[in-house]
């Protein structure tokens, strides 16, 4: 039975592995690479990835990252393809294969097909004197000298590489196309980036819970109206106008001078030219302004309309910190 320190060390024994056969691939970075860059950017279709066994898996997820950087990819499973789903490539695609031998029965029998047609194809193996890496038109080389797999059997160290080098070519294709952090939040609407560079506080606070009372409303009102909206805050409006806040830190603080409550009046205990965000600006803003200014609700304006309140519980509730 393997002991902590032993499982341990073959796991570094393994990161090590793994990140040395990363940094050698360095070296094989050649014209082939860059033209094969080259020739995705310049494709009016979509870039179709194939591959089968282990590489299948690698392909899928460089599609995924390729598509959420602005790169349109599809899979194509080899194994798939030659039973209909060569249907999906156009004439406008490029063909990326990822094979490490390069030899495989699959790869001999799709590559062929792959061709007949003019598409340009890149072959990713670690052999380029394979059938793939003969005949395709640029050969990225994700050669390694051996698995860390104790057998030198099972993809580690080879699909390592095949997934840092498409990562290598998302980020050229990513600077290529000056792909910034609004473009890619447009493709991750769901994400807290996506939340952050895309939503406005319109979308996120409500006009129903809108609470105000006048300028001469008794405390009872006030109480009444803070804690029915659930808020902790009311507006104070003159003739629709915007005058002032009070807080339900407002009550408190009045609460502990000796006062007559009861004959106290919004006017005298709201604060004055309160804090607003418009509904057109983002939550990110709206967040920067309770952080900077110690609080915890915005009153939500559009132009000199009262539109509502934003409290931090909503911006939170979106996930965006």
């Amino acid at each position: 039975m393997f002991s902590t320190k032993e499982i341990i060390d073959t796991a570094k024994t393994v990161l090590v592995s793994e990140s040395e056969s990363v940094v050698k691939s360095i070296d094989f970075l050649d014209e082939h690479f860059s033209k094969a860059v080259e020739t995705i950017y310049h494709t009016k279709g979509r870039l179709i990835v194939t591959g089968i066994g282990k590489s299948a898996h690698i392909g899928a997820k460089i599609v995924a990252t390729l598509n959420s950087t602005g790169t349109p990819a599809v899979f194509l499973h080899a194994a798939e393809a030659v039973h209909g789903d060569l249907g999906m490539i156009t004439q406008d695609d490029t063909i990326l294969c990822i094979s490490k031998s390069g030899n495989s029965p699959e790869i001999k029998a799709l590559v062929p097909l792959l061709k007949r047609d003019g598409n340009p194809l890149i072959g990713m193996t670690a052999d380029e004197n394979s059938f793939l890496g003969k005949e395709s038109d640029f050969v990225i080389n994700c050669f390694v000298e051996r698995e860390i797999c104790p057998n030198n059997l099972a993809p580690t160290n080879s699909t390592v590489v095949q997934l840092a080098l498409g990562d290598a070519i998302a980020i050229c294709l990513m600077k290529m196309r000056k792909f910034t952090a609004e473009n890619f939040a447009k493709f991750h609407p769901g994400g807290s980036l996506g939340k952050k560079l895309l939503l406005k506080v319109k979308d996120i606070f409500s006009e129903t819970a809108q609470p105000k009372v006048s300028p001469s409303a008794g405390i009872q009102e006030i109480i009444y109206e803070i804690s029915s909206k659930r808020l902790g805050v009311t507006a104070v409006l003159d003739n629709r106008q915007l005058v002032g806040i009070i807080t339900d830190g407002d009550i408190r603080r009045m609460l502990e001078k000796s006062v007559d409550i009861y004959k106290v009046k919004a006017e005298e205990i709201m604060t004055k030219n309160p804090r607003t965000i418009s509904s057109d600006l983002l939550v990110s803003n709206a967040l920067n302004e309770m952080e900077n200014n110690k609080i915890t609700q915005l009153v939500v304006m559009e132009g000199t309309e009262y539109k509502g309140i934003v409290h931090l519980h909503d911006i939170l509730k979106e996930g965006i910190v």
